[in-house]
C-alpha cells in the first residue's frame, strides 16, 4: 500500500513539475533501463533491451536510461598526430624478436553486442565512451603487442607474415573482450616504422641487395654470352668436322676408284704378261724341237736382209774376204739352205 501511494505521489509530482520523460534510440543504438526504485519490479538493470530507432516513455526520478551505439567503430592508433583517435602519437612501441625497436599503425574494428547491452552497463562500462577508453584501447593496445612481437625483423616487409598476426589478434581479442559484448572484426596494420640506425641499415642492404642483384644480372648476361658464343665455337667446329669428313669421304673415294682402277689395270698387266709367258713358253717348247734351228736362221734372215755386211780380214793367211760379198753369202747360204729344208720337208 505504501508503495502504490509513493507512485501515485511521484506520477502527481512528475505530471504537475516537469511532466512525463520520453527516451528514444537512434538507428544504431540499443536502450538499457535502470529501475531506481523497485516498486513493481526489482530495483537495477533491467534484462531487457530497447531496440533501435524507437521512443519509449518512462518516469523520471526512478527510472535511469542509457544507450549503446551498436555500429561498426574504428579505434585507429597512428603514429600521425592528424589522425585516429588522439591528437599525438598514439602507435605501439614495441620490440620485435630478433630485439629490433619498430613502431606499428593498428586499427581495431569492433562493435557492441546489442544482447549483451545490459550486461555491460552493469558490469563493462556505463557509456560507449567510457567503454572505447577504459576497455577496447586498454585490451588493444597491450595484446597486439605480443602477438606482433612474435615476428622477426623482416617479417614485417612480408605482408601476408603482419596479415597472420593480425589473425592472430583479433582472435585473442575476441577471446578477451566476446564475454564483456564487445565483438571484434578485425585487426588492420597499417604503416610500420624502425629506428634509424636500424633504417640505415636496412636501406644500405637493400642498396647491397640492389649491387648484388645487378651482379648476377650481369653475370648472368656474360654467362648467356659465353653460352652463346660456345654454340657458336661448337657450330664452327662442327662446321668443320663436316667438311672435312666430306673431303675424307670424298679422297676416300677417289682413292678407291684409282686403287680399283690399279687392280683392274695389274690384272690386265698380269693376264697379258700371263699370256706373254705362255707365247714365250710355247716359242721356247717350238725352238727346242726340230724346226727351232730353221726357225732361227729364218729369223736371222729377216733380220739381216736389206742391210750391208763387209767383214775384213783380222789377219794374214785366212780366207780373203776384201772381194767376198758377204751379203749375197749369206743370203745364198741361208735362203737356199731353207729353201732346200724346206722343200726336203
Amino acid at each position: 500500500m505504501k508503495r502504490f501511494i509513493l507512485f501515485i505521489v511521484l506520477m502527481t509530482a512528475c505530471l504537475s513539475a516537469t511532466g512525463c520523460m520520453f527516451h528514444t534510440t537512434g538507428e544504431t543504438e540499443v536502450g538499457v533501463r535502470t529501475r531506481k526504485i523497485g516498486l513493481f519490479a526489482p530495483k537495477g538493470v533491467e534484462d531487457h533491451v530497447y531496440a533501435q530507432g524507437s521512443t519509449y516513455f518512462f518516469l523520471p526520478f526512478i527510472n535511469d536510461w542509457h544507450v549503446f551505439d551498436t555500429k561498426l567503430q574504428n579505434l585507429e592508433m597512428t603514429f600521425s598526430k592528424s589522425r585516429g583517435d588522439r591528437r599525438a602519437q598514439d602507435d605501439l612501441l614495441f620490440k620485435t624478436i630478433d630485439g629490433n625497436d619498430i613502431s606499428l599503425d593498428v586499427i581495431i574494428a569492433y562493435r557492441i553486442d546489442a544482447s549483451k547491452a545490459p550486461y555491460i552497463l552493469q558490469y563493462v562500462a556505463p557509456n560507449d565512451a567510457v567503454l572505447r577508453e577504459t576497455i577496447v584501447r586498454t585490451v588493444a593496445r597491450s595484446k597486439p603487442r605480443d602477438i606482433f612481437g612474435e615476428l622477426k625483423t623482416e617479417a614485417f616487409y612480408v605482408a601476408e607474415a603482419r596479415e597472420t598476426q593480425a589473425g592472430k589478434a583479433k582472435d585473442a581479442l575476441d577471446r578477451i573482450l566476446g564475454p564483456m559484448g564487445i565483438v571484434i572484426e578485425k585487426v588492420l596494420t597499417n604503416d610500420y616504422r624502425f629506428n634509424a640506425e636500424y633504417t640505415k641499415a636496412i636501406e644500405d642492404k637493400k642498396v647491397a641487395d640492389q649491387q648484388v642483384e645487378k651482379n648476377k644480372s650481369a653475370q648472368h648476361a656474360a654467362l648467356e654470352e659465353y653460352k652463346r658464343k660456345l654454340e657458336e665455337a661448337r657450330g664452327e667446329v662442327n662446321k668443320m668436322v663436316a667438311n672435312a669428313d666430306g673431303q675424307y669421304q670424298r679422297e676416300k673415294i677417289e682413292a678407291d676408284v684409282y686403287l680399283e682402277k690399279q687392280q683392274l689395270l695389274a690384272r690386265a698387266i698380269e693376264a697379258e704378261g700371263i699370256a706373254e709367258a705362255r707365247g714365250i713358253r710355247e716359242m721356247n717348247n717350238a725352238l727346242a724341237g726340230s724346226g727351232g734351228e730353221t726357225i732361227v736362221k729364218l729369223k736371222i734372215a729377216e733380220a739381216l736382209e736389206g742391210k750391208r755386211i763387209i767383214l775384213l780380214p783380222v789377219s794374214e793367211g785366212g780366207m780373203n774376204l776384201k772381194t767376198t760379198d758377204i751379203n749375197r753369202l749369206i743370203e745364198t747360204l741361208g735362203i737356199k739352205s731353207l729353201s732346200t729344208i724346206t722343200k726336203s720337208d
